[in-house]
């Protein structure tokens, strides 16, 4: 072949080569429009410090040195972590840790890594046992700021300070050739059930005619500063002697919205139904009425836009029902679009949005593979593949992840994508980062989130302050919607409180002008 026939086919190919590797044409869609496709992944119940705390260049564990140590329920510094109440692992799980192998460490006063010879040599790939989180308790540890009760108000002892050499996790790898930021906080204090609603709605479930059903059963009693659970007679003073007890740690707030884990009224339910395609529950304490606020879908529907709500396990759980100790361990309360009245079984709406991922993400990966992504996309795995202590280990669902962003890497759609990787809550893990001060539901804990993206900030560590609702910001400005009315009172009461408003995630995303 000739010099010149080779040279020009070399230039040729670099050129195509540019061409496939740009984000977009320079005639392309300039700033956020040149996004057609949000993917939101949603695994479960991890701090940044726990993960991430050793990421370089992060706000992390180096940067607490000088944060408060914990203090005992009388306000007094603990000497020594307190044990880990009913031992580390889950029993079955090996190698197995026991209270008394906890007590026997007297672990100092400091977070400590879990999986060193400091901690309990226990490795990623073997879960904990679960830890509290919930809407009072996440609040009372964090204490106004200092976060120095997580292991006063909590009820797993000294395993609330614990983290992990993230280092070994592929998502550290991920964050490197994108952007990690570290100032996000989950969207309300507590746990899964809640942070699912402040996900897609911005908004706290409500529970109206509560005191006149089953339900009062489960209205928390409070003390005066609405943030307190009341603790009954007997209750140990230490946290050194034991967790507490409240004398109503329930659902309900007094004012009688729901909080924490309460039960859709549809299948798939952690209450049992007659049939599947039961259209409401009979009563129960713990079912949750249906709900009618607005939520990102009514939007986007309203729009003309198309999303979906990929649940792993989603057709097993139909079938089989929650939290089941073999077989998928589907989870219920993580599908909070089941909650809403309109998606009740055998409406359309239903049919289009809430579709099953398959057990392990096959049926969303064979969508991502063929560049049949709607616009909006959200994806919850199954509980073996979340990382959720108590059921989950952090390799399985960090493997997991990755190998979803492989798949979306090489998709047809991937030019013009944007990937959000993150937690619905910290799972009861302390942080070392102060959540600023907003309204009554949060922000929370902080938590890990990764933008991926061609457009994202390769390798950088994002400072802007986010919260849940910022992903919310972002897809209302990708797709010019309403407002949701949360997200103005989330900043309104930010501001009030001399805080910025959550950012829209566009600081991540150098987008092409």
């Amino acid at each position: 072949m000739p010099r010149w026939t080779t040279a020009c086919l070399s230039l040729i190919i670099a050129a195509v080569a540019c061409v496939v590797s740009r984000p977009a044409a320079a005639d392309g869609p300039k700033g956020i429009e040149a996004i057609d496709t949000v993917v939101v992944i949603y695994a479960e119940n991890r701090s940044f410090d726990n993960l991430f705390g050793n990421y370089p260049g992060a706000n992390g564990l180096a940067d607490a040195k000088s944060a408060a140590p914990q203090v005992d329920r009388d306000g007094k510094v603990l000497a020594e972590l307190p044990p880990v109440w009913g031992g580390l692992t889950e029993k079955g799980v090996e190698p197995a840790i026991t209270e008394a192998d906890t007590t026997a460490k007297h672990l100092p006063n400091a977070p400590f890594a879990i999986d060193s010879a400091r901690g309990f040599n226990l490795p990623l790939n073997v879960a904990t046992r679960d830890l509290v989180h919930r809407f009072y308790q996440n609040q009372m540890q964090i204490d106004g700021g200092r976060n120095d009760r997580f292991a006063a108000y909590g009820d797993a002892g000294g395993l609330v300070m614990g983290y992990y050499d993230g280092s070994k996790q592929k998502l550290w790898d991920i964050a490197r050739r994108y952007t990690l930021a570290d100032n996000f906080f989950m969207g309300a204090f507590g746990g899964s059930f809640l942070n699912h609603f402040w996900l897609i709605c911005a908004c706290t479930p409500a529970y109206p005619h509560a005191k006149e059903t089953d339900a009062k059963d489960q209205i928390a009693k409070v003390g005066k500063d609405g943030v307190t659970l009341v603790t009954v007679p007997g209750s140990p003073a230490s946290a050194m002697h034991g967790v507490p007890y409240f004398a109503k740690d329930g659902t309900l707030t007094p004012d009688l919205y729901a909080v924490n884990t309460m039960q859709p009224a549809y299948a798939p339910s952690g209450n049992p139904l007659k049939r599947n395609d039961d259209p409401v529950r009979p009563s129960s304490s713990k079912t949750l009425t249906p709900q009618t606020e607005k939520n990102i879908g009514d939007l986007l529907s309203a729009h003309g836009t198309k999303w979906v709500w990929y649940a792993g396990g989603w057709a097993e759980g139909l079938k089989e029902g929650c939290y089941k100790e073999s077989g998928s361990n589907f989870q219920c309360h993580h599908q909070p679009f089941n909650y809403f009245a309109d998606m009740a079984p055998g409406t359309k709406a239903r049919a289009q949005h809430l579709l099953d991922a398959g057990l392990n993400g096959e049926t969303f990966i064979k969508a991502i593979d063929a560049g049949k992504l709607q616009p909006v996309v959200f994806y919850k795995p199954r509980g073996e593949l979340n990382e959720h202590p108590g059921y989950a280990d952090v390799v399985s669902g960090d493997d997991h992840i990755a190998e979803l962003v492989a798949h979306l890497e090489k998709s047809p759609q991937w030019a013009h994508m944007l990937v959000i990787i993150t937690y619905d809550e910290n799972g009861g893990f302390w942080d070392h980062v102060a959540p600023p001060k907003g309204d009554r539901w949060g922000p929370g804990t902080r938590i890990p989130m990764i933008v991926v993206s061609p457009f994202a900030k390769k390798g950088e560590v994002d400072k802007t302050f986010y919260d849940t609702t910022s992903i919310l910001r972002f897809i209302t400005k990708r797709f010019d919607l309403p407002e949701l009315p949360g997200l103005r009172s989330r900043a309104d009461a930010l501001i009030a409180n001399g805080n910025p408003a959550p950012g829209d995630l566009t600081n991540a995303l150098d987008l092409p002008k």
